[in-house]
């Protein structure tokens, strides 16, 4: 979590005008300028995105695969949704992992859908058991989300807002890989199992997005790690 450390690390040491991070010259700080530095932080340890980066913010970081757009610029209390998942020069394992951050201070509305996305998160993870299927944490992660008010793909079939992809997915070779959490796979948790859980509410014409996700192992005697440990605050203090 180097990379996700020096970017946490490079936008505090920026100044602030107008609730914009600025240069010392006075000019803003662009996303661009960012996911630029996101990738030569990857290639001075030896890794690479080939499947590019997310650092998205505002209306961005409520559609679920955007990108971030180059020219926005890092304004104060916006939702900025930061998913990177490098694999090692060359090919190799993938790894992923998301936060959620907003710069210097935190909306009463972006707090709520954080602390939503936070107990559906907590609860998920601390139901996980080896060879259960995992289409059944995608159930549990919508039925969580429904009792919190908001809408899933269970409730409402082909939604863009609320909850709107799976609890998570396989990860390997490929940034997509088995096991798989649709209803029909019946895949299930098996030692040697490598996977995400990323909840996430999304709200783009409310100008916001959370997401958070770790990546997780079942090992050989059914135990199932955590492959990373960072802070999970949503407040980056300016």
């Amino acid at each position: 979590m180097e990379v996700v450390s020096r970017i946490e690390e490079l936008l505090k040491g920026h100044a602030v005008k107008d609730e914009i991070l600025v240069h010392p010259d006075g000019e803003p700080l662009t996303v661009g300028e960012v996911k630029s530095r996101i990738n030569l932080c990857l290639a001075e340890l030896g890794a690479e995105n080939p499947e590019g980066t997310i650092f998205a913010i505002g209306r961005d970081a409520g559609v679920p695969h955007s990108s971030g757009s180059a020219n926005d610029l890092l304004q104060l209390g916006k939702t900025i949704v930061f998913d990177i998942f490098p694999c090692e020069v060359g090919g190799g394992y993938f790894h992923d992992f998301t936060r959620t951050w907003c710069l210097g201070y935190v909306p009463d509305e972006v707090n709520r859908l954080y602390e939503d996305v936070l107990s559906v998160f907590q609860q998920v993870t601390a139901e996980l058991e080896a060879n259960e299927t995992f289409y059944h944490y995608q159930e549990r992660a919508c039925e969580i989300f429904q009792s919190q008010s908001h809408p899933t793909p269970m409730s409402h079939p082909g939604t863009e807002e609320g909850f709107v992809h799976s609890i998570g997915h396989g990860l390997g070779l490929h940034i997509q890989a088995m096991p798989s959490c649709k209803s029909n796979s019946g895949d299930r948790l098996l030692p040697g199992s490598v996977f995400t859980i990323e909840p996430g509410l999304y709200y783009p014409e409310r100008g916001m997005g959370v997401r958070l996700e770790n990546t997780y192992c079942v090992m050989p005697d059914g135990r199932i790690e955590s492959l990373v440990e960072y802070p999970m605050d949503l407040v980056i203090p300016m």
